[in-house]
């Protein structure tokens, strides 16, 4: 028996806001999640599925387009279909993309399931923010912002907890395999299909959390359902502020009625004809294009690669990287803390500055031993026998690639078919110095294709210290983040954008932010395996230079002040101060 909303005591209405902020949390944790767990499972990923370095790109891009194509739609189902639905939805999404990718054996269906998870995060971006706007108190929305955002952050974390756990245990098992490929392959295939399928979890219990949360109380009303609305609305509110709130309700809605409608191509056409519109929105562009162009997510999905490759081990990588992450989730909460102290303007100029330093490091210290490597294809491919290659770095000469005395690294990309797979060996490294590659067994469809060296690089090994050092200008970098484009990117273009086309202005915008973020991912492999780590880094960093000037220069403080004023700051009407 259902008790009546309108006499629920004041523990039953806490109850139930303790259980929006709950669900929508767990919504949070999931779009974290989504952009987190590729990085601890993309080593392991090809050594069991046939991919081409663009094709490991694609796979840590593909949520990132998903979700793009997702939040732009988003909002228009929300409205249509209702924020709980939308919600629900994005949870099944969730929980059949993980299972799509922990049955997946070829490319294409782990493809469509990380696309499919880019869908259901991109869905929770736009429509879990616009619920709790819509449900919670006046007082508690910028709690209930506050705690999605650092789910979000958590759920990045959570991945690399669940990523570190099976990281440790591979490694162990691929140690002892003493170099048996089915025992090697066996061991990465179970770490990658653990880290998916345990993050399945969290979207069940978010499923099943939306079942006992109401519609919006908002989106009732403004469909006519105003009863409904009203028994929505008393699960959280007493009877006196739900008569309060509706009465408000009903007043805007009449003033916004009586308002002349604009469609898409009039806001469209207005934002590039007059100067209040066009030059708020060209910031906006900016900023929200060059805050992917830190290289932020491409970071995170990249980032235990990025490690091994300044000269960490996968442990080590794997556990730099974890600490990491809990630094971006601590960072954002003193982020929040600052940003109404503080401003906007000063923590994005803060932020940059700081990125751009930790950029340029890190594209030094990789230029460092990257530009001392040499070409040695040529080389390679003339130890080639019967379409297998065996290379005791101890003993095969390469030419003069390092001094003498010092260690060498080869790193060779090669493929069978369209199987592709890096392979690298270490001259003082007994486990590594030998260097072998043969058909994959069990790999019927590339097994009779002969063997392609399609890139061969010997010099220096990056030692233990510079991947200490770029672990170190990666927190930086992280923190810096977290304090600066992390927490207040969209607060302050929410506050940017004028009224009249902030909806289509935004998503505008949005549309470049997901693109150029999509872009870079996509292009990451096969950029950094031609040009090298230290120009991927120079270009992100010569991007935030971009950011930092904006921020400093063009983008106004917009703490303190209200739409209006803001408004008549664009018209020319106000100072900024």
């Amino acid at each position: 028996m259902s008790q009546n909303p309108a006499t629920g005591t004041d523990t039953d209405k806490s109850s139930y806001n303790r259980l929006l902020l709950l669900v929508a949390g767990f919504g949070g944790l999931l779009y974290g999640i989504d952009i987190g767990i590729i990085d601890p499972a993309l080593g392991y990923l090809g050594k069991t599925i046939s991919m081409t370095e663009e094709n490991k790109s694609v796979i840590v891009a593909a949520v990132l387009g998903g979700s793009m194509f997702a939040s732009v739609i988003a909002g228009f189902f929300a409205d249509l279909l209702g924020r709980k639905l939308m919600m629900l939805i994005s949870a099944v999404m969730f929980v059949a993309s993980v299972a799509i990718i922990f049955t997946s054996q070829t490319y294409v269906p782990l493809l469509l399931g990380r696309i499919l998870q880019g869908m259901s995060g991109g869905v929770i971006a736009v429509v879990v923010p616009l619920y709790l706007a819509e449900c919670l108190k006046s007082d508690t929305r910028g709690k209930g912002t506050s705690i999605f955002q650092f789910m979000l952050t958590f759920g990045i974390v959570a991945a690399a907890f669940v990523g570190d756990y099976y990281t440790k245990h591979a490694e162990a098992a691929i140690d002892l395999a003493a170099g048996d490929q089915t025992a090697i392959i066996a061991a990465a295939n179970h770490a990658w299909r653990g880290m998916f399928l345990s993050v399945i979890y969290p979207g069940l219990l978010f499923l099943i959390g939306g079942f006992f949360i109401s519609e919006s109380p908002r989106w009732l009303y403004r469909k006519g359902r105003k009863e409904q609305a009203r028994a929505a609305m008393l699960r959280s509110r007493t009877m006196a502020e739900t008569d309060l709130e509706l009465a408000e309700l009903e007043t805007a809605l009449t003033h916004e009625h009586a308002k002349p409608k604009v469609n898409f191509g009039e806001s469209l056409g207005e934002i590039f004809t007059q100067r209040k519109y066009i030059i708020p929105f060209l910031i906006a562009c900016v900023v929200l294009g060059c805050t992917q162009a830190t290289g932020i997510n491409s970071i995170l999905g990249f980032m235990s690669t990025i490690l091994q490759q300044a000269g960490l081990s996968a442990a080590a990588a794997s556990k730099s990287g974890l600490w990491i992450k809990i630094l971006n989730c601590v960072m954002t909460v003193v982020a929040v803390m600052l940003v109404d102290r503080k401003g906007r303007k000063f923590l994005l100029t803060l932020g940059t500055g700081g990125i751009i330093l930790s950029l340029i490091v890190s594209s030094a210290v990789f230029y460092s031993f990257e530009s001392k490597r040499v070409d040695v294809k040529e080389k390679v491919e003339k130890l080639i026998s019967a379409d297998t290659l065996y290379i005791d770095l101890t003993k095969v000469d390469l030419g003069q690639v390092v001094g003498v005395g010092q260690p060498m690294q080869l790193s060779i990309l090669y493929a069978y078919g369209e199987k592709q797979g890096i392979t690298v060996a270490i001259s003082n490294d007994t486990k590594t110095r030998v260097l072998k590659v043969s058909p994959l067994p069990g790999d019927k469809e590339n097994a009779a294709k002969p063997l392609r060296i399609i890139r061969a690089l010997a010099g220096p090994v990056p030692t233990e210290t510079t991947g200490i050092l770029i672990a170190v200008c990666l927190a930086f970098f992280i923190a810096f983040f977290s304090v600066g484009p992390g927490v207040c990117v969209w607060l302050a273009l929410s506050e940017l954008m004028p009224t009249r086309i902030r909806s289509v202005g935004m998503g505008v915008a949005l549309l470049v932010n997901q693109g150029v973020s999509t872009g870079i991912a996509a292009f990451f492999l096969p950029i950094v395996g031609n040009y090298g780590y230290f120009a991927m880094f120079a270009f992100w960093g010569a991007c935030t230079v971009v950011y930092f000037i904006t921020a400093a220069f063009f983008l106004p403080e917009t703490k303190g002040k209200t739409l209006e004023e803001i408004e008549e700051y664009f018209e020319g009407k106000k100072s900024p101060r």
